[in-house]
């Protein structure tokens, strides 16, 4: 069974999470490029790894995203206390913040399946799977990545967990932002993954109390293991 290091980085910084992502996905390009000039009996398994964390207020675009999806400016957005970045996966615009569970997946699809779709859909399956313990009924909206609830009802359709994802070489990083307790106002700043007449919710606004963050992450935890067949393997603690 694979093992997939487990990182729960709590409140961190955005740029500084991207960047540890960075190293982790460099480290394991890096080897599997090394790999290739090995005897099959020398080569060395890649280590992929799982971040869970929380960022302060910060609206990130994807490579293919529209800049005037974001609705405030360079002063509006010190007034919010919020930053802004440019990034390297796909997908548009969106937004973290404290009470927001991102998950981060690094791994080597190779170790597991090489179907950047299929990655997709099984991350979604593991947020609709978790949310459901809690009684809500999450699903897919055909056209769109990400987990939505009533996506059967224009009206009523709402997204709970955004999406985006950058591959190279069959290894991922990036992932999904999962609103928990989040503030949503926020939301208005921005037009979310470039959807104009979508709203979005969160766990706490659909069941009208806050939801405990530890129990949501064990929860994922368990299902992610179960989809992707892995064994998550807390980071080592250093002393």
């Amino acid at each position: 069974m694979n093992k997939v290091l487990f990182h729960d980085k709590g409140l961190i910084d955005y740029k500084v999470c991207w960047d540890l992502q960075e190293t982790y996905f460099k480290t394991i390009v890096d080897r599997k490029i090394s790999n290739r000039d090995l005897p099959i009996e020398n080569q060395i398994q890649t280590q992929s790894h799982l971040i869970f964390c929380e960022h302060p207020h910060v609206f990130t675009l994807g490579k293919s995203g529209d800049e005037q999806n974001l609705l405030a400016n360079e002063e509006q957005l010190k007034e919010i206390d919020a930053t802004y970045y440019k990034i390297n996966r796909g997908g548009d615009i969106t937004y973290h913040g404290p009470g927001q569970l991102v998950g981060y997946p690094i791994l080597d699809l190779d170790n597991f399946f090489t179907d950047i779709h299929r990655y997709l859909r099984v991350l979604e399956e593991i947020i609709i799977l978790t949310i459901a313990e809690y009684g809500i009924k999450g699903d897919r909206y055909p056209g769109y990545t990400g987990v939505w609830l009533d996506p059967s009802d224009p009206k009523k359709a709402r997204k709970i967990c955004a999406m985006g994802v950058r591959s190279s070489r069959w290894v991922t990083m990036h992932g999904w932002a999962m609103n928990v307790n989040s503030d949503l106002s926020y939301f208005s700043k921005i037009v979310p993954c470039g959807i104009t007449d979508k709203a979005v919710t969160s766990m706490e606004k659909e069941l009208g109390h806050p939801v405990d963050m530890d129990e949501v992450k064990e929860k994922l935890k368990r299902h992610f293991e179960a989809q992707f067949e892995c064994s998550l393997v807390n980071e080592p603690t250093l002393v």
